[in-house]
């Protein structure tokens, strides 16, 4: 027998054993952004101890340690707990997933593509983030090339996150507002940044392979 009672769409998805929120959206977002708040005020107040470190690289270093951050703990979470909507204690990251689902339920269904992608992020972008905060920080060589490469795998994956769900009748969500505050909000900065951030890179990484004029003369 299907059970229809949960809020997610479509209606008909089985989750036996499903269990509720325990916590209001509120209780679930402040601290998400509070712990990020922190995250990135701490590395930015470090990258200013550390020596001539520019402050668009202190920004990117606290964009990495933030995303590296959400990745593997999120993310990571996700991939290795398939039934967290059966969690019946106020587990906070079992808690954040019953909430977000309500902008796409293909995480709660466990869609292939999905799992994925999620676990791809979580244990391959997410320590790359973390290594693109001591490449900058450290200043090492490979350190464009590396923000490059997981540049084009945050793209690359939400190009398949979105590009799916069209495919599949983009009808997940169980509102307009979830929609637009969780599917595309809550996403769209993982397009819009590391694009920024490939252009930088990419242009970076040009110029160090341009010819010395002055030898080639």
């Amino acid at each position: 027998m299907v059970d229809q009672s949960h809020p997610y769409v479509p209606r008909d998805l089985n989750l036996p054993g499903y269990i509720p929120c325990f916590l209001s959206q509120t209780e679930i977002i402040t601290p998400y952004v509070g712990c990020s708040v922190l995250v990135v005020a701490a590395i930015w107040l470090i990258s200013g101890r550390i020596g001539k470190i520019t402050k668009a690289d202190r920004l990117l270093m606290c964009w990495w340690a933030f995303t590296g951050l959400t990745h593997i703990i999120l993310e990571g979470y996700y991939a290795l707990s398939p039934e967290f909507f059966k969690v019946n204690t106020p587990h906070y990251l079992a808690e954040v997933w019953k909430e977000y689902i309500k902008g796409d339920s293909r995480y709660v269904g466990r869609d292939p593509g999905i799992v994925t992608m999620e676990v791809i992020t979580a244990f391959l972008e997410g320590p790359g983030c973390l290594l693109a905060v001591y490449s900058i920080a450290t200043k090492k060589s490979y350190s464009y090339i590396l923000q490059f490469a997981v540049c084009l795998g945050q793209l690359y994956g939400c190009l398949v996150y979105f590009m799916t769900a069209y495919l599949q009748g983009d009808n997940f969500s169980t509102s307009q507002f979830y929609y637009w505050a969780y599917y595309v909000g809550a996403n769209c900065w993982w397009v819009l940044i590391p694009s920024l951030i490939a252009i930088r890179t990419w242009n970076r990484i040009c110029a160090a392979c341009q010819p010395d004029k002055k030898k080639t003369k």
